[in-house]
């Protein structure tokens, strides 16, 4: 089968940012740290050029190629999570580590890169089609806020309200 891998531009950051985001998903780890054989217009001989890991079980790339391109929202990593505090912990990691809020469960860590921080539970609230009414309460709750507090989108969900 063709192996597949996402490629991330970094701006000479790669071995940081892989050191990061394996740290994020238990049983992640960096693969191989390729250098440089040659001068290229952004680096010198021997210094690092590519990282390859492995996050979540997905191959990844960090090329450190400079500051010529820059991350945006139209692509994301997510995660999905199990619970609560795997949400909070991600989350905080993410914003607390030099990045930043955005809505719905989605951040930027401190390279740009975005991230969804997307708790199973709340998906599957969103998404139930056994009860419209339902779903509609759960995702109006969810685009208010900024990390997802799963309580709040099951109590949304049910009619109620809960306290965050």
């Amino acid at each position: 089968m063709t192996k597949l891998t996402t490629v991330l531009w970094s701006n000479h950051t790669a071995e940081e940012q892989a050191e990061f985001y394996t740290s994020l998903v238990p049983g992640s780890r960096i693969l191989s740290v390729q250098r440089t054989p040659a001068d290229t217009p952004s680096q010198k001989k021997g210094d690092v050029i590519v990282v390859d890991f492995e996050l979540g079980g997905q191959n990844f790339s960090l090329l450190n190629g400079g500051p010529m391109f820059t991350h945006s929202e139209a692509v994301s990593i997510m995660i999905s999570t199990k619970d609560q505090v795997e949400t909070d912990r991600l989350w905080n990691a993410i914003v607390d580590n030099g990045g930043e809020e955005s809505a719905c469960g989605w951040c930027k860590d401190k390279w740009g890169v975005s991230w969804q921080i997307t708790p199973d539970r709340m998906m599957a609230l969103i998404w139930d089609n056994d009860d419209p009414a339902s779903a509609q309460r759960a995702m109006e709750a969810m685009m208010t806020m900024r990390k997802i507090e799963i309580a709040v989108i099951e109590a949304a969900a049910k009619g109620e309200t809960a306290d965050a």
